[in-house]
């Protein structure tokens, strides 16, 4: 029997508003103030959720708990997967000692730190995010930064800052896609519209890294470099956007922008050489940073068998994420599970859709087409080169499961609270508050997307949630659907540095476990800041001339 969604069960909005938000601010307290274990709080939050779906909602229990138990099965495949893998092959390649020849490799483009955080954070990092998405460039990132000895802190923190810009166009322009397929968006008109957007925010987002690192001194004494990561980026980011589509947008703009970097670093460097690993104000904070130690020259032989891993690593993600090379694993092996008791159950109400919608709950276990099996594949590979035997590149993977064992619970509990609230409604009721805030509603309805991928873990997830709602509201005020469309996506990009999923891949990266709470208070400013920004931009875009003439009608 169905059971329809009713996004206001007590017929007073800012009851029905306040209870909904319950389960994520118990979890985010739990984590972030009260300094409960993440997978403790995970459970609390989705117990939470579970009472509020059931005695508030009228969720029936079966359903809610079969809700919960398709977002666990998501968070173990692909995302704790990813996970898993990535820390086996970082694993592998400090055991050997590779990870000390990769640190000399950078430190002969710059010793300087902030401009390696440029390099690997915010170029590499959207190469990844491009090419497989998903937790993957935090996972990279964030476990490159801590091998060359940035603080815990640092290289957790502000590998969730640098993932930002780049998401909206995330695993091969997943999030767009899946925007215009659900929602009936023109696919060109919608990602031309975010990349009227986010260009201002990929040549703020590096200046803001590395104010967040080092402070505005500090980065003011790189503005040069910083200047051509953030435009490198930008122009072809909008170029990619525009003209030709949504798919290659990251991985062009993050190759142009890193080439571009390396070959300015050629030319110029600081005055100054800026050598802490520790986030400025923070020396004491973080966890224990690697002290310094002499560099060494290496010969190219080895300096190219230091890379080698991490290229294989680039090669089986930009390789897995094609569409083509999916669908042919997936039709070697990809058996899908209708969720018994809520596949087609559940049904969404006006006013998010115009008519009564049932929601699907397939879970297709597409382990060969898993971005994390690239990952693995790739480490095994990586391993072989880097002269491991067969049995210890198993006992290092036994290793690695154990060292990551509660991250994955936590990923699980996550995406299980996630889910449910999808599925009861709950997130809904959340968008439905900002959708009332009438002339307003263009940087509300901004924060909405930001909302989306905090809860969700995912932008893909968010403009499938609000994707419809956005639309029909804007064309109720009188809006561009494809402005709020984007704006959706757009902002919901500020809401990943957040979002406890990735907070979690973080943390697990570094190896600074239960301390995902000091990584969300470090985080939480910058995330609603950026998010308020692009509320304003896209507020001067729906009322404000020059900015109305970006506006895709």
């Amino acid at each position: 029997m169905s059971w329809q969604q009713i996004y206001d069960p007590f017929g007073n909005m800012v009851i029905s508003t306040l209870l909904a938000a319950t389960p994520v601010v118990v979890m985010l307290v739990s984590l972030g103030f009260l300094h409960i274990k993440a997978h403790i709080a995970a459970g609390l939050g989705l117990l939470t959720a579970v009472l509020v779906a059931v005695f508030a909602y009228g969720m029936p229990v079966g359903m809610a708990g079969t809700a919960a138990m398709y977002g666990g099965f998501t968070g173990l495949l692909p995302i704790g997967w990813i996970v898993l893998n990535i820390i086996f092959l970082q694993q592998l390649a400090e055991q050997n000692g590779s990870f000390k020849v990769l640190q000399a490799s950078l430190s002969g483009i710059t010793d300087d730190r902030r401009l390696q955080l440029l390099l690997i954070a915010f170029c590499f990092g959207a190469f990844f995010e491009g090419a497989a998405g998903f937790g993957t460039p935090v996972a990279v990132t964030a476990g490159i930064l801590i091998g060359l000895g940035f603080s815990p802190l640092a290289a957790s923190g502000l590998s969730l800052i640098a993932n930002t810009a780049p998401v909206a166009f995330g695993a091969l322009g997943t999030p767009v896609i899946t925007l215009a397929k659900v929602h009936g968006y023109d696919l060109m008109e919608v990602t031309a519209m975010i990349g009227r957007q986010l260009p201002f925010f990929s040549l703020l987002v590096p200046f803001w890294l590395i104010w967040a690192f080092a402070g505005r001194k500090a980065m003011m004494e790189i503005w040069p470099a910083i200047l051509v990561t953030g435009l490198s980026f930008a122009i072809p980011q909008y170029m990619v956007s525009n003209f030709i589509g949504p798919e290659l947008v990251d991985i062009i703009a993050a190759i142009v922008s890193m080439a571009s970097l390396v070959l300015f670093l050629r030319v110029w460097q600081p005055k100054k050489i800026w050598t802490s690993p520790n986030l400025k104000g923070h020396e004491t904070d973080g966890g224990e940073a690697k002290a310094a130690e002499p560099i060494q020259h290496y010969s190219r032989a080895e300096l190219a068998r230091a890379w080698t891993p991490w290229l294989i690593l680039t090669v089986f993600v930009f390789v897995w994420g094609l569409p083509p090379v999916k669908a042919f694993l997936n039709s070697l092996y990809a058996p899908s599970f209708p969720m018994a008791g809520l596949h087609n159950l559940v049904e969404k109400m006006p006013p998010v859709v115009l008519k009564p919608t049932k929601e699907g709950a397939v879970y297709v276990l597409g382990l060969l087409s898993a971005t994390g099996t690239g990952i693995l594949l790739s480490a095994i590979v990586g391993a072989l080169v880097m002269k491991y035997r067969p049995m210890e590149i198993a006992r290092t993977f036994v290793r690695t499961f154990w060292l990551v064992r509660y991250s994955l619970l936590t990923i699980v509990l996550m995406l299980g609270l996630g889910t449910l609230t999808r599925f009861s409604g709950t997130d809904t009721t959340l968008g439905l508050a900002f959708a009332n805030s009438g002339v307003f509603y263009p940087f509300f309805g901004t924060l909405m997307g930001w909302i989306g991928v905090a809860m969700t873990g995912s932008d893909t997830a968010s403009n499938v949630l609000f994707g419809g709602m956005q639309r029909v509201a804007a064309e109720q005020l009188g809006l561009s659907p494809n402005l709020m469309g984007a704006a959706n996506s757009s902002g919901g990009v500020m809401g990943k540095m957040i979002d406890a999923q990735s907070i979690v891949v973080a943390s697990t990266a570094t190896r600074w476990f239960n301390h995902e709470g000091d990584i969300l208070r470090f985080v939480f400013f910058h995330s609603i800041a950026l998010a308020s920004l692009v509320g304003v931009l896209v507020t001067l875009q729906a009322y404000v001339w020059p900015f109305t003439l970006m506006v895709v009608k």
